[in-house]
């Protein structure tokens, strides 16, 4: 049984990644010409070019102090970089609605404003008038099945129920790609297991592109439509690991021969990275 994969280079052209997706071709959602970064005289990133497809989920694996987060951070517009251009759909980040969801869920949200204020706030921030916020939330939470008390205050929340009131701020102003920094970090298993199949849920009814940071091979494997492996420093993308599991993703998935196959593959060539 063979893995399908796409070794990239740092090479001064675009790469060229397959675009198969729900419903036909498409044009790459994220551009990457040249990214450079380094801290301290260090070099992290050098001349990296890469395309990250619409309508699927891409999460980044490697190993630890690659700069994973950096990466997502760059392509957000959360952080500088030292050379390169980032475009979403074309255009440029400050013209691009992004949505972002963080590492620590509890320092991301307001604890003074209710979980419902938390979800408006973006839209408040634009001026979008309190009836629009209102119908916009109330057809979100119906779309993905939400059943919360959200005049609660965050903190009165599981951490799964945190990070998925985080999700739907993140999502609350229609954004054109959503990045989610190691989402499942903080959670134990059983709220891993609740916020993973919400982002699920989310996928199937919007299609909306992710790229996600993930730190556990199981779960960036198991949600992704391919999985970018990087290297140590300076980093690179070593391979792009397609996952064409058919969706919704189940337990069942996991024992899945080909799901099996995937994660030997990308386990071998993190271990060839460490190594070196």
């Amino acid at each position: 049984m063979s893995v399908q994969t796409v070794p990239i280079s740092s090479a001064p052209q675009p790469v060229s990644v397959s675009q198969e997706s729900r419903g036909g071709g498409s044009t790459p959602c994220i551009s990457v010409e040249g990214l450079c970064k380094s801290f301290g005289g260090q070099v992290l990133y050098d001349d990296l070019w890469l395309q990250i497809p619409d309508r699927q989920i891409t999460s980044v694996f490697g190993p630890n102090g690659c700069g994973k987060s950096t990466l997502i951070n760059m392509v957000s517009g959360l952080l500088p970089f030292d050379g390169g251009k980032v475009f979403i759909n074309g255009r440029s980040i400050r013209e691009a609605r992004i949505g972002y969801v963080f590492q620590n869920y509890r320092d991301s949200m307001f604890p003074w404003m209710s979980a419902y204020d938390n979800i408006a706030y973006p839209l408040k921030v634009k001026g979008v008038p309190r009836r629009d916020i209102n119908e916009r939330i109330e057809k979100m939470l119906t779309t993905f099945d939400i059943k919360l008390e959200l005049r609660r205050f965050p903190y009165s929340f599981s951490g799964g129920q945190q990070q998925l009131i985080s999700i739907l701020r993140a999502l609350v102003a229609e954004p054109e790609v959503l990045f989610l920094d190691e989402p499942f970090s903080a959670l134990d298993f059983e709220m891993t297991l609740f916020v993973r199949d919400k982002l699920q849920q989310i996928f199937l009814a919007t299609a909306l592109p992710m790229l996600m940071v993930v730190h556990n091979l199981e779960e960036a494997i198991f949600l992704a439509d391919q999985v970018l492996l990087l290297s140590k420093r300076p980093t690179r993308v070593v391979e792009t690991v397609r996952f064409a599991a058919m969706r919704p993703r189940l337990p069942e998935t996991l024992s899945d021969p080909i799901f099996i196959e995937t994660h030997r593959h990308c386990l071998d060539v993190f271990r060839q990275e460490v190594r070196k």
